[in-house]
């Protein structure tokens, strides 16, 4: 049914022994007009681009970003499509869009195409997130490392468990890597994947929701039932356009709660007490909040903290009583992720000593603080950090790390958040002995423009080009000249990529993987 899936999906089971008919589908979307009326055909999946069209299915044409889906209302059909749903003011704004084929089919018009495609697909897997509880996490930082500490958390509990995240996608026992660069996919990739889990007798899932897919409605009708807030820094502004209207979106994920589906769990938000914006959410939220930090002042803290490379031990603090916790993740950042698992852990009734297992059970997360190691004699570490916040904590927890000093690889998406250039610069510049700026996804703007502009934050630092950092575009050259250039003692952070497996340059998708290239570069250089 989708691309995302396995290749042995079984979602199509999802699906009842008979299509729906597309009246009963639309019954989902009340705020419909049927500008064509036609035949009531059976629907047998429903798609948002044109290209994957085949017989019988449901076309939705939605505005995207980079182009109008209702140019491509001509080739749905022709590829056979029986059905077209259309936004208000679009549907004639080309008539020659439709062929004559199309003149005889049924067109819906509805005010949010995107809306409605959300609706649709949540109706055609047949409500798939009614039948599991579903656990949402937002936030800047920190969402992949917290999905994958609650995932360990509940089958630690017993519980059958899914995913879908950034990393990986996973349905009780199957994983597989998400390679489609979007953390949460869009509306039908979502439903398929929440329907193969009640197949699979999942008891929850545990969805990634980002600010983007709150905003674009890819999880609408997703009933969820507990909703963690990690963080909220500056970032995704070039979508959003403020932080205000960042904020909206992921206050979308609490504001649900109050319309999702009893299941017979209290709805649950989980706030991080620390971070300044825990005050907004807590207006947006259930009555029911957990906050967690680490201060006493949060209802789950942690206390008499050790942090060491190999990872941190202490103790968590809970209504309940304290539990002795070793976490084999390093840094301060992986204590709050702890936290916010432990928090859901205790929603959801499970006991201390679970919690406390769990936690020191649980192993990395591919692509974050990954260490690389062919016996060189420097350290070379992999990780995931594409914010000036994130890239600060993660330097700061490699620093003492290194005997000798700290190099960072890193550039900055392209046609994303401009603002964040020179601040992830400024922060390398402080925080790191020396940086090579290079690509990390240009898309189509100009890379050595990208570039310089996280050269004018590490110049504000104080670092001179040639003495403190190079630019070198090849991020595969950067690279090997970073491992030329280490010494003995010295950690080499390849910051950015993470677990990603390709880099977008212009518009092409080039197999790309940092953990890999380190490994060439590494053999290149003689290491084993």
């Amino acid at each position: 049914m989708s691309s995302l899936l396995p290749a042995d999906s079984s979602a199509l089971v999802a699906i009842r022994d008979g299509n729906l008919k597309l009246r009963e589908l639309l019954a989902a979307q009340p705020e419909n007009r049927l500008v064509r009326d036609g035949d009531d055909p059976e629907i047998a999946a429903i798609r948002y681009d044109s290209r994957l069209v085949r017989p019988h299915d449901l076309f939705v044409a939605v505005n995207g970003f980079h182009t109008n889906g209702h140019r491509y209302v001509r080739q749905a059909v022709e590829r056979g499509a029986v059905a077209v749903v259309v936004q208000e003011g679009e549907l004639l704004a080309d008539p020659g869009q439709w062929s004559d084929e199309s003149h005889r089919l049924p067109v819906v018009a509805v005010p949010d195409s995107r809306r409605a495609l959300g609706r649709l697909a949540a109706a055609f897997y047949g409500y798939p997130s009614r039948k599991l509880r579903v656990v949402g996490v937002t936030g800047t930082d920190g969402k992949t490392t917290t999905t994958f500490l609650i995932n360990t958390l509940l089958e630690h509990a017993g519980y059958r468990t899914g995913l879908l995240g950034t990393v990986q996608f996973k349905v009780d026992q199957r994983s597989w890597a998400n390679e489609s660069r979007q953390t949460t996919p869009e509306a039908p990739e979502v439903q398929a994947m929440l329907a193969e889990m009640v197949n699979a007798g999942v008891d929850y899932a545990i969805v990634e929701s980002t600010s983007h897919a709150l905003a674009l409605d890819r999880v609408t009708d997703c009933d969820y039932d507990v909703a963690v807030l990690t963080n909220v820094t500056s970032d995704h502004l070039d979508f959003h356009g403020t932080r205000d209207q960042y904020l909206q979106a992921k206050a979308r994920l609490f504001q649900s709660l109050s319309t999702a589906t009893d299941k017979g769990v209290p709805k649950v938000g989980i706030l991080n007490a620390d971070d300044p914006a825990a005050a907004f959410f807590r207006q947006v939220s259930p009555p029911n909040v957990i906050t967690y930090g680490l201060t006493a002042e949060a209802d789950i803290f942690a206390r008499e903290l050790r942090l060491a490379g190999s990872g941190t031990t202490g103790e968590i603090c809970t209504p309940l009583g304290a539990v002795d916790f070793h976490l084999r993740m390093p840094g301060l950042f992986n204590v709050y992720n702890a936290l916010a698992a432990a928090a859901v852990g205790i929603s959801q009734g499970v006991g201390l000593d679970q919690i406390g297992a769990a936690l020191q059970s649980a192993a990395g997360v591919p692509g974050r603080m990954e260490s690389i190691d062919c016996g060189q004699p420097f350290a070379v570490i992999v990780d995931y950090a594409h914010t000036a916040d994130s890239l600060q904590k993660v330097l700061e927890v490699v620093r003492p790390l290194a005997t000798g000093r700290v190099l960072v690889v890193f550039g900055c998406a392209g046609e994303r958040d401009k603002s964040k250039r020179p601040k992830m610069g400024r922060v390398a510049g402080e925080l790191a002995d020396f940086l090579f700026l290079t690509n990390e996804d240009p898309r189509l703007e100009d890379a050595q423009t990208i570039i310089e502009e996280i050269a004018t934050g590490a110049r504000a630092a104080g670092r001179r080009e040639g003495i403190d950092y190079l630019k070198i575009e090849d991020r595969r050259e950067a690279i090997r000249i970073a491992f030329e250039r280490a010494r003995a003692g010295d950690l080499v952070l390849l910051a950015g990529k993470g677990h990603e497996s390709s880099i977008i340059v212009g518009t092409e998708k080039m197999p790309w993987d940092d953990r890999q290239a380190a490994r060439e570069a590494l053999l290149e250089l003689g290491y084993k």
